[in-house]
Order: C-alpha cells, then structure tokens, then sequence
C-alpha cells in the first residue's frame, strides 16, 4: 500500500514539470487515481474493523 502511494505522489510532482518532453500532466490525475485506490482501501479496512469492534462491544 506505501509502495503506491509513494508512487502516486512521485506521478503527481512528475506532471508538475508537464512542460519537459517525457514528463507531461498526463502523470497528475493517474497519480491521484493511484493515491484513491489506496485510500478506498484504507478507508474500507477502517470500517471494517469499526465495525467488529460495535459487534463486539453487543
């Protein structure tokens, strides 16, 4: 999960320099496509586990 975040964010400051050759703002909304793959991930792992966790506590 790191490992794509990382790469996401090294996409986002690449498109940034959009005006060099091979870089281009192309890289800017693949990196933030890459970076909300891992939050949606997260963000369902969290409620999972807020969700045992209610189980539990009944």
């Amino acid at each position: 999960m790191g490992l794509r975040t990382l790469i996401g964010l090294l996409l986002i400051i690449g498109g940034i320099f959009g005006f060099l050759p091979i870089l281009g703002f192309w890289m800017i909304p693949l990196g933030v496509a890459v970076i909300l793959i891992d939050w949606a991930q997260m963000r369902r792992s969290i409620e999972r586990r807020r969700n045992n966790a209610k189980n539990l506590q009944t």
